[in-house]
């Protein structure tokens, strides 16, 4: 009996953990599952063979993005409060992440039509109850 005591107590510890990882809920970017997924090359990261929408396509089967973008031949994912850009690279696809105000500014040009500019007084970001 305290073994399935001690089982339970650490299978809540556990997932309490894993709610309050960068990961989970709330429509977060899964940042820890693209850093294994992919491969780390200059400040991103590299699918070696992949194309731009396949891996754009991996990245929200595995967490929905809240909106996605294409511009040339570039497609963004938009999470609750970051961007992921994923462009042509090597004969496959680099991946890049930026909190939203960075990745805005970083790639204006391809979302100042299609999201909300962060630096606007209009702009609300993070969602309901995000205390922005």
């Amino acid at each position: 009996m305290k073994t399935a005591r001690r089982f339970g107590v650490l299978f809540l510890a556990t997932a309490a953990l894993a709610a309050c990882s960068g990961d989970s809920g709330g429509n977060a970017v899964p940042w820890n599952w693209i850093r294994t997924e992919y491969r780390a090359v200059g400040g991103g990261y590299h699918d070696r063979t992949d194309p731009v929408r396949t891996v754009a396509s991996e990245i929200e089967k595995h967490t929905s993005a809240q909106d996605r973008t294409t511009s040339g031949s570039m497609v963004f994912l938009r999470y609750r409060d970051d961007i992921v850009a994923v462009s042509p690279y090597r004969g496959g696809s680099r991946i890049e992440m930026d909190d939203y105000r960075t990745g805005y500014h970083r790639w204006r040009s391809h979302l100042s039509s299609v999201w909300p500019d962060p630096d606007s007084d209009s702009f609300r970001g993070g969602g309901p109850g995000s205390g922005k």
